[in-house]
């Protein structure tokens, strides 16, 4: 058996899936999970990263409460609702409390196909740090203006802070959450990842160059502003080179996450 051919024959979707968009969008998220623990970002068995199911309004993909990053596969992802009810995949349970924070991000943002929330270890460092994340790199400088902070509030999220969470995030591609992780937004799952992916990085920058104690030079505001459009570009989705090649690299070393 070649390597590539497991991923084409898992492309047939089991019973229960409603459309080759949500078999397609499964296969996305799961590899997102896997790219997550090949990273270092999962934690344990917390946090979550949900998915928009495409054609069905109020329904979201989610992982299953207990599973490690790494067991994440297509056909184990959970349906739910906007309230966290499951609609599909009974047979697996889901992290409710976890789910409130997806569930009011995608609720206040119709853009948000994916969310994705974790306790990266680089990102709850700088959020711990009352400036938050500086204009030090150009990994930083993508979120200029762009980055948006909620303190800290315990663990149960009550749908007053949904309310001040949303209201934070506004229109903003990322958050820190302070004391907690970090959070980002994609229009596509791709998008989500590499917005992750160049937080994470800045972050870890930032740590580094501040564990020099050193005095640290910051670009000028005319150029951080230049350099943040040059970086956004013309506002397409971002990660529509880099996640085919993240896939390619995950078909080749974990193909398992399309069954």
């Amino acid at each position: 058996m070649d390597r590539l051919s497991t991923p084409a024959r898992a492309a047939i979707a089991p019973p229960g899936i409603t459309s080759p968009a949500e078999w397609q969008t499964r296969i996305n998220l799961a590899a997102c999970y896997q790219l997550c623990a090949q990273f270092g970002w999962d934690d344990g068995i917390y946090t979550h990263i949900s998915a928009a199911v495409p054609g069905e309004p109020g329904h979201y993909l989610i992982n299953p409460f207990g599973f490690r990053f790494d067991e994440i596969r297509a056909s184990n992802l959970v349906k739910v609702d906007h309230d966290g009810n499951i609609v599909c995949r009974p047979q697996h349970p889901i992290n409710r409390p976890g789910f409130a924070l997806h569930g009011a991000v995608h609720a206040a943002r119709p853009d948000a196909a994916c969310v994705m929330h974790l306790h990266n270890a680089n990102a709850i460092a700088v959020g711990m740090q009352g400036p938050g994340l500086q204009p030090l790199s150009p990994y930083a400088l993508r979120f200029y203006g762009e980055l948006a902070y909620h303190d800290y509030e315990g663990l149960a999220m009550t749908p007053a802070e949904q309310a001040r969470l949303t209201a934070n995030l506004a229109q903003h591609p990322a958050m820190l959450l302070r004391n907690h992780g970090s959070l980002t937004i994609g229009r596509t799952i791709g998008e989500a990842f590499v917005l992750m992916q160049t937080l994470d990085q800045a972050c870890k920058l930032q740590l580094l160059a501040q564990s020099a104690c050193m005095p640290l030079r910051q670009p000028s505001e005319a150029v951080c502003i230049k350099a943040h459009r040059e970086l956004v570009g013309d506002g397409a989705p971002e990660g529509g080179l880099e996640w085919p090649a993240l896939l390619r690299q995950l078909d080749a070393t974990h193909p398992l996450y399309r069954t």
